[in-house]
């Protein structure tokens, strides 16, 4: 994967002083990532995919960009093989074994959808992507720097008809369901804010938020899903996202 010039590893949006660690070894099939995705066997985006489809069909290489904050950059894992990024390339690549497909990892920490649709351009469609992945509102939702006021919505279709008109599909991540994000008085706006979006803009909708309830539904302890600061995710909350993002995108294409 490639990352953005300049850009320091995991370096928290509110200072969390996150420590880098090396790879950890793959969780033991009864872990919560897996426990997490046994409660979301069959993930859907609820959209097609046709140019990623279609790079890949011709055996030619496909470009994904993911663009978020802090959540996409992995603070909060243990190491870069554990973002959901990286995570999403491993199983996308055992999904589709020869396909050449190469991810770049365009999160930054702290950031607005303000801020995310301001580097659209430099940071995600400079790449030519294919597919991008565009996680939003948990900064939103959570920080005074945030909030949602009548254009957001308007905002984000116009994001979405931005990178689709530049020839790439879209997909848009919602929030995660980690205490200080779930229990934000936006949150169930931005939730409902980002679906209504997804569709009048044709993308496709990764629900986040959904896949983490049903494992905590399923019996898989929160604490084992969200980080010390009660915001980001655990090394087991970015695997289960990965795979189960990865697996949406491969049923999509079929």
């Amino acid at each position: 994967m490639r990352l953005p010039a300049g850009v320091l590893p995991l370096a928290a949006a509110v200072c969390l002083g996150v420590t880098l660690l090396p790879p950890t070894p793959a969780m033991a099939d009864d872990g919560p990532a897996e426990r997490c995705l046994k409660a979301s066997p069959s993930p859907s985006l609820g959209a097609s995919l046709p140019r990623l489809k279609a790079r890949l069909a011709a055996g030619q290489p496909a470009m994904i960009v993911a663009i978020g904050s802090s959540s996409t950059r992995g603070v909060g894992a243990s190491s870069w093989a554990a973002s959901y990024p990286e995570v999403m390339q491993r199983e996308l690549k055992r999904l589709r074994p020869g396909a050449r497909i190469e991810i770049v990892n365009a999160g930054s920490n702290g950031e607005t959808i303000g801020g995310q649709l301001s580097r659209m351009a430099s940071d995600a469609l400079s790449h030519k992507p294919d597919l991008v992945i565009w996680q939003l509102g948990s900064n939103d939702v959570v920080w005074p720097w945030g909030g949602i006021s009548e254009t957001t919505e308007a905002s984000v279709v116009n994001g979405i008809r931005q990178i689709r008109a530049a020839g790439a599909d879209v997909v848009l991540m919602d929030l995660q369901n980690a205490p200080l994000v779930a229990g934000a008085r936006l949150a169930p706006a931005m939730l409902a804010l980002t679906a209504r979006a997804a569709r009048t803009g044709g993308a496709g909708h990764f629900q986040r938020f959904n896949l983490l309830q049903r494992a905590v539904k399923a019996g898989v302890p929160l604490a084992e899903l969200t980080a010390w600061d009660q915001l980001h995710n655990t090394d087991a909350a970015y695997d289960c996202k990965g795979r189960a993002l990865a697996r949406a995108i491969h049923a999509a294409m079929r």
